[in-house]
């Protein structure tokens, strides 16, 4: 999802938009093998972490201690974080920015904090996990738009970063949504664990009410957004419409009335869908601005 997002920004709004861009494409391709690479890690380490409430909520899905040892877990890990840093370092370095690099080292140190300590902390680590899925979008900006930044386009190019401003909080809401979803799924094996998730504070039925007032705001969100700057885009809005809107709508009504374990799996699934179409949106709004212009 973080790769295929990434590349549709670039060659699905951006490259179409004939836009200045900083990087190259094999380096924009080094940016995104990067991002993979430290999630990839912080995958792997949430996974070490997380053997004992995984064999409780997904024993079928279970790797590290079953299929690979904890020590090759490790390794991987490490592996996959170093090489994601070195690339982040590498590119930094490209653009004249050497300091850029540290985001990719507070990327990874975020992940690893989230792993062993943050999550267990009410709603900071859905919020964190949510955070992380935004910087993925703004990274783009920071470093295919910042350093191609010049005079005669500066105005075009604070138009471009608002809008992947307005996608990363997008992406924000929608996924952090789908984190207390997730939440309520694996109630029973966090609670085994000793977690401090919000469905365990407060209750399944609670939690889901409050998911349920949440996702009004994306709603509202999107609807705005539509009404203020996309409606002269008539395949943009049918397209939003049918989508993003009419999924969100009926998440929004089946979260009220969910109660069991596979309703909320599926719930997390549609959220996911729904984050992955309002992405391809922004695919739909450069074709219509090119073709109906």
């Amino acid at each position: 999802m973080l790769a295929f997002m990434q590349l549709i920004f670039r060659y699905g709004f951006f490259k179409i938009q004939n836009s200045s861009l900083a990087l190259t494409d094999w380096q924009y391709g080094l940016l995104v093998f990067s991002t993979i690479l430290i999630a990839a890690g912080g995958y792997v380490i949430n996974n070490i972490i997380d053997q004992k409430t995984d064999t409780i909520n997904k024993p079928n899905s279970v790797v590290v201690g079953k299929k690979i040892s904890e020590t090759l877990a490790y390794n991987i890990y490490i592996g996959l974080t170093i090489t994601g840093v070195v690339i982040g370092f590498y590119l930094s370095n490209i653009i004249g920015k050497p300091v850029f690099a540290s985001i990719f080292i507070m990327i990874a140190a975020t992940l690893y904090l989230y792993a062993t300590s943050i999550k267990q902390i009410m709603l900071v680590g859905n919020i964190i996990v949510a955070l992380l899925l935004s910087v993925s979008v703004i990274i783009i900006g920071i470093f295919d738009f910042y350093p191609a930044i010049r005079i005669d386009n500066q105005q075009q190019m604070r138009l471009f970063f608002s809008i992947l401003l307005d996608y990363a909080i997008f992406a924000f809401m929608i996924n952090l949504l789908r984190e207390i979803v997730k939440d309520i799924e694996d109630t029973d094996g966090d609670y085994n664990q000793g977690m401090n998730t919000l469905p365990i504070v407060i209750g399944k039925s609670r939690t889901g009410k409050i998911v349920f007032g949440l996702s009004f705001i994306p709603l509202f969100f999107i609807l705005y957004y539509i009404n203020e700057y996309l409606f002269e885009l008539r395949f943009v809005t049918i397209y939003l419409l049918l989508f993003v809107v009419g999924p969100l709508i009926f998440f929004t009504v089946k979260m009220w009335t969910a109660t069991i374990k596979k309703e909320f799996h599926f719930l997390s699934i549609l959220l996911k869908w729904i984050l992955l179409f309002g992405i391809l949106s922004i695919v739909v709004i450069s074709l219509n601005m090119k073709y109906n212009a």
